[in-house]
């Protein structure tokens, strides 16, 4: 592990997280880079050593984490409220091991209180990663 490395990235979320979208601690442990275009949310991430799990790969919660991440930051910035997930199921595809990652989160459908959302991680050469589907409780409390 690079531990310089987890050392600056844990130092650099410490002094810059706040209790906000896009800011909070684990987006900025994570290092995501968060843009919204044509209803959905991109989050960029690099790969990084210290998240990896003992096989030496994106450890899964990680994965799972940022793309809960990207369908609740999409379901906030369209509805200028936080959301509540329901559930959540992932499919792991291929393992991530170095490079930056793109997760994109999208609606599959959206209603008054419920909204059915996905997102999809691929890998610098877009190779599909992994992906999940999740429903959300509209106007939660969750920041998701």
């Amino acid at each position: 592990m690079d531990e310089p490395q987890a050392r600056q990235a844990f130092d650099q979320a410490m002094t810059s997280y706040e209790p906000a979208f896009g800011r909070f601690f684990l987006a900025r442990l994570f290092a995501l880079d968060f843009t919204y275009a044509e209803d959905r949310c991109i989050i960029r991430f690099p790969v990084r050593d210290f998240l990896f799990n003992p096989q030496g790969t994106l450890h899964g919660g990680v994965l799972a984490s940022v793309m809960d991440i990207s369908m609740g930051h999409l379901l906030h910035h369209s509805t200028g409220k936080p959301g509540a997930t329901i559930e959540m199921k992932v499919q792991y595809l291929r393992p991530l091991t170095s490079g930056m990652a793109t997760c994109t989160g999208q609606f599959i459908k959206r209603g008054r209180s419920i909204a059915f959302l996905e997102s999809r991680v691929e890998d610098e050469a877009g190779k599909l990663a992994a992906m999940a589907t999740s429903t959300w409780k509209c106007g939660g409390s969750s920041e998701g």
